[in-house]
């Protein structure tokens, strides 16, 4: 099953566990440049979307089991330079943040290429929704799972959003993160404005007196939304760039969506307006 050369580990203290203990913290990921992640789909998503894993942890009783999973549900197997270990049960069950672990760890390069720094606006074909202040990592890694689904090309987030590499985030995304264009801005403002000088349209989700309901919002392709936090919602600086507002229409029976709810009406709304479908098609 395994044609790669591994290891065993049966130490607490052993250096490869230590250093992936401590990815944990955001700050120790963004100083060594890894992530890691935990579970079977999202090993076989990772490999069947190249990205690099430079170790692999396998609770040692069930390695064959769980190698058996990862590789029925992609035809990859793990490059010649990833480190693969097989780690004592109770040593790896400690290692592990799922409650229940599934019996596979992986520690990864984070992906410069897919996720950048803004520099420079989009290309005009591009799908874009953009997120201030989105903190919840399970929010924003249900964004990403949302924005794969409906075709958005690239997310734009606030320099204050969750990490992108947050276990949540990626457990949550369930895999899509992996291949998802995401910029992260120090100042959300200037992107927007950039995309107005595009020629694009972007509206801020708010309730104020600009704003339109998005039933009846004649959206067209290129129109882009600014989802912010559920809590505090926008920035007045951000609504303020913003070409005009838009809000979804409910019930009185609640008084707000869920912020990844939200950004899934908003971008089904947005990219069925950039397929060219009409108001009139809807049944």
């Amino acid at each position: 099953m395994l044609k790669h050369e591994y290891e065993t580990i049966t130490s607490r203290r052993n250096a490869l566990l230590v250093e992936t203990h401590k990815l944990s913290d955001r700050k120790h990921r963004n100083r060594t440049g890894l992530f890691r992640f935990d579970g079977v789909k999202l090993t076989a998503e990772a490999l069947s979307r190249g990205v690099a894993l430079t170790a692999v942890l396998l609770r040692e009783s069930d390695a064959a089991c769980v190698l058996e999973r990862v590789f029925s549900m992609c035809d990859k197997e793990f490059s010649s330079e990833t480190r693969v270990c097989f780690v004592a049960d109770p040593i790896f069950d400690s290692l592990s943040e799922e409650s229940a672990p599934e019996g596979i760890i992986c520690v990864a390069s984070m992906q410069g290429d897919v996720h950048r720094v803004w520099t420079d606006a989009p290309d005009s074909t591009e799908r874009v929704m953009l997120l201030e202040s989105v903190r919840d990592p399970s929010n924003l890694g249900a964004i990403i799972r949302s924005a794969a689904a409906f075709g958005v090309d690239r997310l734009v987030l606030s320099a204050d959003c969750a990490d992108i590499y947050n276990a949540k985030t990626v457990r949550a995304s369930m895999g899509t993160l992996f291949s998802q264009q995401i910029d992260r801005v120090d100042d959300l403002t200037v992107a927007i404005a950039a995309l107005r000088a595009d020629g694009r349209r972007v509206y801020a989700a708010a309730l104020d007196e600009r704003a339109a309901r998005l039933d009846e919002l004649d959206a067209r392709a290129g129109d882009c939304a600014v989802i912010g936090n559920e809590g505090h919602g926008l920035s007045a600086e951000t609504l303020a760039a913003c070409t005009s507002s838009v809000y979804i229409p409910m019930t009185d029976r609640a008084e707000s969506l869920n912020a990844a709810v939200a950004a899934a009406v908003l971008m089904w709304e947005f990219c069925r307006a950039d397929r060219g479908d009409s108001k009139g098609d809807r049944k």
